[in-house]
């Protein structure tokens, strides 16, 4: 089954995909929030080429594991988003995934404005990888 990640930013959302054996994630693409949210042309073109079965939404908890402030927000926009596209969704947590995101970029070689536009999709692509990670130990 493939899996299409969202990382979902109030102004960029970024897209990972599973291989459709679920071991191995991603990174796609950033697309701006609001194309997501209204299924524009530029993320049906991205569900075209992928055609996932399942779309993961990364929920954020505060450090204490408690849901953070924006986790209202992202439930909304993620059971939107699934609607839309007529496919189950599922929450994960995707706490510091984008902290994790700056410093592999970091490692790569990538300045701050480099990083710019990337850190979404790659988090996406961590929450991702361990959310395929538990459910293969499982």
């Amino acid at each position: 089954m493939r899996v299409l990640a969202l990382d979902i930013g109030e102004v960029r959302c970024g897209i990972a995909v599973s291989d459709p054996a679920e071991r191995v994630a991603t990174p796609v693409t950033v697309l701006p929030t609001q194309e997501v949210l209204a299924l524009a042309r530029s993320f049906r073109a991205v569900l075209d080429e992928w055609e996932p079965e399942l779309l993961l939404c990364g929920l954020p908890y505060t450090l204490s594991g408690e849901e953070g402030p924006q986790a209202k927000r992202i439930r909304a926009a993620a059971a939107a988003i699934a609607k839309g596209c007529d496919l189950p969704f599922e929450l994960t947590d995707e706490r510091l995934s984008s902290k994790e995101a700056k410093r592999v970029l970091r490692e790569g070689g990538l300045n701050e404005k480099q990083m710019r536009g990337k850190i979404d999709m790659v988090a996406a692509s961590l929450f991702l990888q361990a959310w395929l990670d538990e459910r293969a130990s499982a």
